[in-house]
């Protein structure tokens, strides 16, 4: 069957991915990301079970581990910094161990990598998105018009654009709500500041809670930075308005939200104001009954956000990525006649394939507080919840997994002979 051209919004992880794995294919994969150049930013990410195998399927693995961020796990600390709990390194294979990885990594060096491996046989357009699209029936293709006033034909429109996809709000129409589901008013807010590492300091995430649904982790990536991870509930009209906007506005805000928590939160929100990597976002998932319509389909968080809650965001879109690509390669990597060569056919596949990992990664993300949430709000929640943690980081029971486990069970990765041809 002869190549599609197929066109991704979006050149992230997961849409590097996309296109890693289409243009394998054979396929003429066009990527536009509406920022003018790579977004190599962003904190530290990792992978889990599924996720490890699809990259190693890649042919990353060196890579990776050669941009690996040794992290030993993570310790649980009280207002006077004293360490209550400590969780080492789980090896994502027994999941019972923590909250962190063998497969720890900052985001930007990972979508590098895959960038790196794509960019030579797919076309990168950069500083330019879809501005809007319309289907060709009779030539069963999709026009799509460009911000920067171009206009192409494809086969097939990709979003992986992230939880805010203008892509999804196009599919939807503009009538129709979004399928963005914010938790609880939660924002979290990331940077990194200077603070040279000290003699036997080490690896090692911290988290600290406070009063009030707020709370602190930091982490370290290199020997001369730290990552700042400040998050809280909160009603603050000034961060829901500043959120894709006025950056100071949104430091101001997220400011006010987290002074006087305790612990070092004082000295950490004194490098807030200087920041040049600031970013702050609003919790919450992505919830779709279909992720295509017609000749656009979703990928990623623009599909499925399970929000950072789950500890799953960059795995469930690498594995998306395959699926989707696997999908495509079954379905019309074959002549039309013998009733298997349909882009239509290959979508639905996609869905029903990846929805059981996604309904699965999703459960248990409580979009309406509990009793429980409202109790570790608390300062008596906050000791009680410090006392159990440390119960259990010295009993090795699993208490983090939410964020720590594979939550998903008894799904096996598809194996696509059409990806995994040399």
């Amino acid at each position: 069957m002869a190549p599609k051209k197929i066109l991704i919004s979006g050149a992230g992880i997961t849409g590097n991915s996309l296109a890693f794995w289409l243009s394998k294919l054979g396929h003429n994969v066009t990527i536009v990301e509406r920022f003018p150049s790579l977004r190599a930013s962003g904190l530290q990410i990792d992978l889990r079970s599924h996720g490890i195998e699809v990259m190693k399927r890649m042919g990353l693995e060196d890579a990776f581990k050669a941009h690996s961020i040794p992290e030993r796990g993570m310790e649980v600390v009280n207002k006077a910094g004293k360490r209550q709990a400590f969780f080492p390194a789980n090896d994502s294979i027994n999941p019972s161990l923590g909250f962190s990885t063998k497969y720890e990594i900052m985001r930007g060096d990972l979508c590098r990598i895959i960038y790196d491996l794509s960019k030579s046989r797919a076309k990168y357009i950069f500083g330019t998105s879809i501005e809007s699209y319309e289907d060709n029936d009779k030539e069963k293709t999709i026009n799509v018009r460009f911000a920067n006033a171009t206009e192409d034909t494809f086969d097939l429109v990709i979003g992986a654009d992230g939880q805010g996809s203008r892509t999804r709000k196009m599919m939807l129409g503009r009538e129709a709500p979004d399928a963005f589901r914010p938790l609880n008013g939660r924002y979290i807010g990331y940077f990194t500041f200077p603070q040279p590492i000290k003699e036997g300091e080490g690896y090692v995430a911290t988290m600290y809670s406070a009063p009030g649904g707020r709370g602190i982790m930091l982490r370290r990536h290199n020997a001369q930075e730290i990552q700042a991870y400040l998050g809280g509930q909160t009603n603050s009209e000034q961060l829901k308005e500043h959120l894709r906007g006025d950056v100071a506005e949104q430091k101001e805000a997220l400011k006010e939200m987290i002074q006087g928590a305790g612990w070092r939160a004082d000295e950490i929100l004194g490098y807030l104001k200087d920041s040049k990597n600031f970013y702050c976002e609003r919790l919450g998932m992505v919830k779709m009954p279909h992720w295509s319509r017609g000749r656009v389909a979703l990928v990623g968080d623009a599909a499925y956000c399970p929000s950072v809650m789950t500890g799953m965001g960059t795995t469930s879109g690498i594995v998306g990525a395959y699926v989707l690509a696997g999908e495509i390669g079954r379905h019309c990597g074959e002549p039309a006649e013998k009733g298997n060569g349909s882009l239509m056919a290959a979508i639905q596949a996609y869905e029903q394939t990846f929805r059981p990992f996604v309904n699965q990664v999703q459960a248990g993300v409580a979009e309406d507080e509990g009793l429980w949430d409202k109790i570790s709000g608390t300062a008596f929640g906050i000791a009680l919840g410090n006392y159990l943690m440390g119960a259990s980081s010295l009993l090795r029971l699993d208490v983090l997994s939410k964020v720590s486990t594979d939550p998903v069970k008894n799904w096996k990765l598809p194996t696509y002979k059409e990806l995994l041809r040399d």
